[in-house]
């Protein structure tokens, strides 16, 4: 049986299939009884389910990051898909082509790696062009860049995702620091190295988690412990140079309330938070508009982004429209409807007899 992807299905139909399970909640119903909330995700997204017979059995066997064989039908509820499941069995990991199931950049991890040493070959500052290559050519840490994902959940969250965040924040360095006239060798170690370190916050594969290291230091903290290990290595490396990577590093997310431990102090390290910010909530986007399962032009409400999305292409004409073309179509919109009332309703309608009235 060949494998159904979330983002093809369409319409009210059967569905036999097989999805990974990415929530899986026991709920109690208003009528006391009890169903199962799902959600089924796979490489091109996710898909909310029902399984209104609660099974104590199903309860044991199935959990989060289980593979599971369903079938079902898909509905719609509030404008969304919503599939209802009949039947679910668990599957083993062997038995699944795990491509299937994770979602990738569109990018070519080793091109985008190769992009990112060439940025850093050509920086101007040696010490800061030694530390960066010295630390994305380190053998473990340049094989996770290239799978890792930048995010559990929100922002660049598939494999590669994380270099393809490096990437684009590094390329917008190159531009945006010779706009504002601030040093490029600074905001580019600082979109290069600052959430280089969630390597070590997140997990790999199809579930990604928080690692213990991620849930007691955190990617901010880690990304200094790089910077020293790896300008140690490098003689004579100016102390007031790796003091100011230091604070572009920890006060990239800009805001205490954030987490934060600082606040951006100088103009290269605020322009790398912007970036950062900026790209991260565009990554965001491009997932709502690929991976919404709600219909029409409309997302349904992104948390995370507080709003609603608009997820259709908007409108373009690179040729002039037509006179004529257009005249048609603001007559059809403009001209009158025309409609005959056969039933005078009114003693002077009785006299008159057959009236027209134009809307």
């Amino acid at each position: 049986m060949s494998k159904l992807f979330i983002s093809d299905l369409q319409g009210k139909e059967e569905i036999t299939s097989v999805f990974l399970v990415k929530i899986f909640n026991t709920m109690e119903g208003k009528d006391g009884k009890k169903y199962f909330n799902i959600i089924l995700t796979d490489s091109s997204g996710d898909l909310e389910a029902r399984l209104w017979h609660y099974s104590a059995e199903v309860e044991k066997d199935v959990s989060k990051g289980s593979f599971v064989r369903v079938r079902g039908k898909l509905n719609y509820y509030q404008g969304r898909k919503q599939f209802i499941i009949t039947q679910i069995e668990k599957l083993a990991q062997n038995d699944v082509n795990l491509d299937d199931f994770i979602m990738k950049s569109q990018s070519d991890p080793e091109i985008m790696y190769r992009r990112l040493l060439k940025i850093v070959d050509d920086l101007t500052d040696v010490y800061i062009r030694d530390l960066l290559r010295s630390v994305i050519t380190d053998g473990e840490i340049a094989r996770r860049l290239k799978i890792w994902q930048a995010g559990k959940s929100i922002h660049h969250a598939y494999k590669s995702g994380l270099l393809e965040h490096i990437l684009s924040c590094t390329e917008l360095a190159l531009t945006l620091s010779k706009h504002y006239r601030v040093n490029e060798n600074y905001v580019v170690a600082g979109c290069v190295l600052h959430d280089l370190c969630k390597i070590y916050e997140l997990t790999d594969g199809v579930n990604v988690e928080y690692t213990e290291e991620g849930k007691l230091v955190g990617h901010l903290v880690k990304g200094l412990e790089i910077v020293d290990r790896f300008s140690y290595r490098i003689k004579n490396f100016p102390h007031y140079t790796k003091m100011h990577i230091k604070h572009i590093l920890l006060s990239h997310h800009g805001e205490y309330e954030y987490g934060s431990p600082k606040i951006p102090q100088t103009s290269e390290a605020y322009l790398v938070h912007l970036i950062d910010l900026m790209d991260s909530k565009m990554g965001s986007l491009e997932i709502v508009r690929k991976t919404d399962s709600t219909t029409g032009h409309w997302s349904g409400f992104v948390k995370h982004l507080d709003r609603i999305v608009y997820k259709s292409e908007l409108p373009f004409y690179p040729e002039y429209i037509q006179d004529e073309e257009f005249h048609h179509e603001e007559k059809e919109k403009a001209e009158p409807r025309k409609k005959t009332v056969t039933e005078p309703t009114t003693s002077l309608g009785k006299m008159l007899g057959k009236i027209k009235i134009e809307e």
